[in-house]
């Protein structure tokens, strides 16, 4: 069922039903989960949360992103308190079309001038609407709804201005005849009179909802009798979160301890439970290549960086900055985001910049003399059951990563088959099939990697991304640890790695278009800014 259709019957129910506050997406779940039908969006306790008056200084925007993560949070219907609509007719037209988009099933309305003034705020005046004015209010939102069950209550606030029982009754008719859904009537004094005489002379010609906040003592029973058809308790969440809040904070100030206070609040797990990390553990199960799999990865990033001029000076080139954010922590926020948080990086130049607290690091103190596959010799103890190896100066978006963890050979690179040849260092690929697009998930096979190749050999070009299986790291260890009894060992490049294996196993490519960038000069800094890692 519909929210709005489940608002709009409890509000036509036989029974007297009731509507508990809530004001940000956590409370609105713990009133859900409490049991209540219905969630009032308070607007004295939204404004509160904000750390505002309830005058309209929240604006009606920054409502709608607080009750939107409260309609996400819920599976029960939310009728917001709209205060006076935030302007005329055309400000509650607009709002009752973004209300509908988010999902909220009703609006309330008072009958005050904008902004208005809290009802319980004693010593300020509280000018109402117009009768004609609001009724056009109304109408306004009706006319704009376009589900049939959005509600619109009209909230009469004459006893609130000092007005007596007749003004009342002929205000609450007039809104019922513009088309509103339910009536609030609401009064602050201490005893139910006001609703009481209400209800006697109203009837039961539509449905009566009231809020109880100043006559709290009086029994649910008496709203029963007088035919009231919901209660809404209005702000006891944020009143009691206020009164928690203070105590445990008090507290901890004066102690300087956690110790007498941690058995008295919520548990971590308890707000794991409310956010729904147990629906998040599902999800990645589902969608994460790396759920139930330990996985590693080896950034290799030992180089300074040779055509950066004085940007390369004091820090190595890993850490040069794309969109405010160094190559070096795009590369592993987006390790993180797939699940992958063990972390090793062979430094080099400028190591000591190289200090994130989540990763491990070797040390290539031979940087100078050395290349990329010496400083992966060096880290060979991480190479594991499912390790990730990339260069560290360059950027990729996010599904290049995602691909590369779904395959499942022993040993799979990254190829990119939208290259360009030029006079300058590349790893170009020789593959037993060019890329064309039927090869998407098709095996296709390594046969060589150098930057000499004749055009007509090209497949692609090795982007500096590669994986491995358990099967896989062997044969690299093993290789690494035979092409180490070489003399020019420490000049070797990854491509000899490659090649070598190649002569006893199969290496697997995954193609790629595009998608990718190898930061080598100023220029390339600038490109990557303006491509999208995602």
């Amino acid at each position: 069922m519909k929210k709005t259709t489940e608002l709009h019957q409890l509000i036509n129910s036989n029974q007297l039903e009731f509507m508990m506050e809530a004001h940000n997406g956590l409370s609105a779940k713990i009133v859900e989960q409490t049991g209540f039908k219905s969630i009032w969006a308070s607007g004295l306790s939204i404004s509160a949360s904000l750390g505002v008056r309830d005058n309209n200084e929240a604006s009606w925007t920054q409502v709608l992103d607080v009750i939107e993560f409260m309609s996400d949070a819920t599976t029960v219907p939310i009728l917001l308190d709209g205060d006076t609509g935030y302007g005329n007719f055309n400000n509650m037209r607009r709002l009752v079309k973004k209300l509908e988009q988010r999902g909220i099933a009703g609006v309330c309305i008072e009958d005050k001038l904008f902004p208005k003034t809290n009802s319980f705020i004693n010593g300020e005046a509280q000018p109402l609407a117009d009768i004609d004015e609001f009724c056009g209010k109304i109408k306004a939102a009706k006319d704009a709804q376009t589900d049939d069950d959005f509600v619109i209550v009209a909230r009469v606030e004459a006893f609130i201005a000092g007005w007596g029982l007749e003004e009342a009754l002929r205000r609450a008719e007039a809104y019922r005849q513009a088309g509103a859904d339910a009536i609030l009537m609401h009064s602050k004094k201490p005893n139910p009179s006001d609703i009481e005489a209400f209800m006697k002379e109203w009837g039961s010609r539509h449905p009566v909802i009231i809020v109880p906040t100043k006559y709290y003592s009086t029994p649910a029973e008496q709203f029963r009798e007088w035919g009231v058809s919901m209660a809404i308790w209005a702000n006891h969440n944020i009143r009691a979160a206020i009164t928690a809040m203070e105590k445990v904070s008090q507290k901890i100030f004066e102690d300087e301890s956690l110790m007498n206070v941690e058995g008295t609040v919520a548990s971590v797990a308890d707000i794991f439970t409310l956010q729904g990390a147990d629906e998040l553990k599902e999800a990645e199960r589902k969608y994460l290549p790396t759920y139930k799999r330990h996985i590693n990865a080896i950034i290799l990033a030992a180089s300074q960086g040779e055509k950066f001029g004085d940007l390369t000076s004091n820090i190595p080139k890993t850490l040069l900055k794309v969109n405010g954010k160094s190559i070096l922590s795009t590369q592993i926020d987006d390790f993180n985001q797939l699940g992958i948080k063990d972390i090793v990086v062979v430094r080099g130049f400028g190591k000591e910049k190289i200090n994130m607290a989540n990763i491990k690091t070797v040390d290539n103190e031979k940087f100078q003399e050395t290349t990329e596959l010496y400083s992966l010799y060096l880290a060979k103890e991480y190479i594991d059951e499912n390790t990730v190896i990339n260069y560290g100066d360059i950027v990729f978006k996010r599904y290049v990563l995602n691909e590369l963890l779904n395959d499942e050979n022993p040993i799979t690179l990254i190829v990119d088959a939208d290259y360009e040849v030029d006079h300058h260092y590349h790893d170009y690929v020789k593959a037993d099939m060019h890329y064309n697009k039927k090869l998407f998930n098709m095996s296709v096979q390594f046969e060589k990697m150098s930057t000499h190749l004749v055009d007509e050999e090209i497949s692609g070009e090795f982007i500096g991304l590669w994986k491995v299986n358990k099967k896989g790291a062997k044969i690299v260890k093993e290789t690494l640890e035979k092409l180490a009894e070489r003399e020019d060992f420490l000049r070797l490049r990854m491509s000899d790695l490659f090649n070598e294996i190649a002569k006893m196993e199969p290496i697997n490519i995954k193609y790629i278009k595009g998608s990718w960038l190898d930061i080598d000069s100023i220029y390339d800094l600038q490109v990557a800014g303006e491509m999208v890692v995602c």
